[in-house]
């Protein structure tokens, strides 16, 4: 199978130029994976636009980088839960929690197990939840704008296995 060669600012189609910039001046650099994705326009600028709508979501920069990494966990991709294991760390997150959620066992945080076993579940089952796991995330205090959050997570999670 061909893979993709990683652009830079140079390199990459015209429109994937400003956005690949806008990338280099907010963080400092370009990740393999923006780089990658600047080879086709819509992916790159979709993927940003879709990145920056899941940072309004109703979660928490701690619970959205949980969804992600719950969501890598699932998917097997080692590269992901390193990186986003590494950004919860970053956000000072309980270590014991990200070490439970890499080995696939509870957290001891009931509102936080119920985030990550219906981020597991949705990713497992392709979108379908055990109404248990439904009630769960329910009593934990989340609702339906929070089902279609975590399936936006998801969906984003998805799509970073594209590189790794």
């Amino acid at each position: 199978m061909a893979t993709l060669t990683p652009q830079t600012i140079e390199s990459a189609p015209q429109g994937s130029k400003m956005t690949l910039r806008a990338i280099q001046k907010r963080n400092g650099f370009i990740s393999n994976l923006m780089a990658t994705f600047a080879s086709s326009p819509t992916l790159l600028n979709g993927y940003v636009g879709l990145d920056t709508a899941w940072e309004g979501s109703s979660f928490t920069a701690q619970e959205r980088q949980l969804i992600f990494l719950a969501a890598s966990v699932e998917n097997r991709c080692r590269y992901c839960v390193a990186a986003h294991a590494t950004e919860l760390k970053g956000l000072r997150f309980n270590p014991e929690y990200i070490q439970a959620v890499r080995n696939g066992s509870a957290l001891g945080d009931p509102r936080l197990d119920a985030l990550v076993t219906l981020t597991r579940e949705l990713v497992a089952e392709r979108g379908f939840v055990a109404p248990k796991t439904w009630e769960r995330f329910v009593a934990a205090g989340f609702n339906e704008v929070g089902l279609l959050e975590v399936l936006m997570g998801g969906s984003a999670e998805d799509h970073q296995q594209l590189s790794g």
